[in-house]
């Protein structure tokens, strides 16, 4: 592959990905990945601080764009459905990297160095809506539970759609929804 080709930041996050699968995210190195890809290593850190975050690299385009579909949900929805809503709208752009999302979930369950970091990053995305949540008169403690209970139905949803991958997400997310709400009902 030439490095002069486009889109080096993708072709590091696929080649990082394929790496950590196949052979565990401690035993790869950031050389290997740039070589993976076709590029430098100057190339991989001009994209990513370290492959930690290589790993993570879409995580922040996500939680943008949950909050901007929290922010035009229907006002008429409860907090909690507002939430679900949102992460389900965020969570459809993900449909076209099934493998890539799949690989990604393996990795994470095999790696607790990225469990962590995944917690401290689901605990960013929480407060963000909880934020969002109170900016639409939620109170503080519902909006803190419908957040996090948001959260843990599209954690569900998601590795049924893993396990699934023909299943629709907006489906599985109102499955895992009513699911949620018979358990505390």
């Amino acid at each position: 592959m030439a490095r002069w080709e486009p889109d080096a930041r993708g072709r590091l996050q696929q080649a990082a990905m394929e790496l950590f699968r196949d052979r565990g995210f401690a035993d790869v190195t950031v050389a290997e990945i740039a070589d993976r890809a076709g590029l430098t290593k100057r190339t991989f850190f001009n994209h990513f601080a370290d492959k930690r975050e290589v790993f993570f690299a879409n995580a922040q385009q996500f939680e943008e764009s949950v909050l901007t579909h929290l922010a035009a949900a229907d006002p008429s929805l409860d907090a909690i459905s507002a939430c679900v809503h949102a992460l389900t709208r965020a969570g459809l752009s993900l449909a076209p990297y099934y493998e890539f999302a799949k690989a990604r979930l393996a990795v994470l369950a095999a790696t607790p160095e990225l469990r962590e970091r995944d917690l401290i990053k689901s605990a960013r995305l929480a407060a963000a809506m909880i934020e969002a949540l109170a900016r639409r008169g939620v109170p503080p403690r519902t909006a803190a539970f419908a957040a996090e209970s948001a959260l843990s139905v599209f954690a569900v949803a998601a590795a049924d759609w893993i396990a699934t991958p023909t299943a629709d997400l907006p489906t599985l997310m109102h499955e895992a929804l009513t699911d949620l709400r018979t358990a505390i009902a």
